[in-house]
């Protein structure tokens, strides 16, 4: 690392309860989640008290990391459902489908498939009405890998089939044609 980096670390934000949120997010990238949990409780506690309701749903979006991490799920959905509430009264929107692919992984891992299902086909609708297909590819192929852990392989053949289209759409034939076999293999499964 060099020293200009150093120096970059070092720069503290002049607001304590900041300066504790940016803290808490290092320990989590360099996956201290113990202490990471400190930090950034103690950010969403100055953030309550200061009535900031971005510092809030930004501390509890952290939060949910955390308990990702340490395999916390159903608390990281209770930080999520919390930053999710915050995100959907302001209408932003950039957040909410931040926030969903990090709901997808915690219903995933709780085997919780239909609401995992159910968030991507929600993200699905949105990256559509956006004119997004590198998002709906996306979507689609994580909603693949959800609907084989849930073991219906048809449907997961079926989003496979679906992401292959959109890629023949724009060309990318040898990402449709592994897409194409992915989703035969997936059929012998069934």
């Amino acid at each position: 690392m060099s020293p200009a980096a150093d120096n970059s670390q070092d720069k503290k934000p002049s607001d304590p309860v900041q300066a504790d949120f940016e803290e808490g997010k290092r320990f989590l990238e360099n996956n201290e989640t113990g202490q990471a949990a400190a930090a950034l409780h103690n950010a969403l506690l100055g953030f309550e008290e200061k009535k900031d309701e971005a510092g809030i749903a930004n501390a509890c979006n952290q939060l949910g990391l955390v308990c990702l991490a340490k395999n916390e799920n159903e608390k990281a959905l209770d930080y999520f459902n919390r930053a999710h509430e915050i995100c959907d009264k302001s209408n932003d929107r950039m957040s909410l489908l931040a926030l969903s692919k990090q709901f997808i992984i915690a219903y995933t891992e709780l085997q919780q498939y239909d609401n995992a299902i159910e968030t991507c086909l929600e993200m699905l609708d949105w990256y559509q009405d956006n004119r997004d297909p590198q998002g709906a590819v996306a979507t689609l192929e994580s909603l693949a890998d959800i609907y084989v852990a849930a073991g219906t392989y048809g449907k997961a053949a079926d989003a496979c089939r679906t992401a292959a289209s959109i890629h023949k759409n724009f060309q990318h034939d040898n990402i449709a044609r592994n897409l194409i076999e992915k989703a035969e293999k997936l059929e012998k499964n069934s």
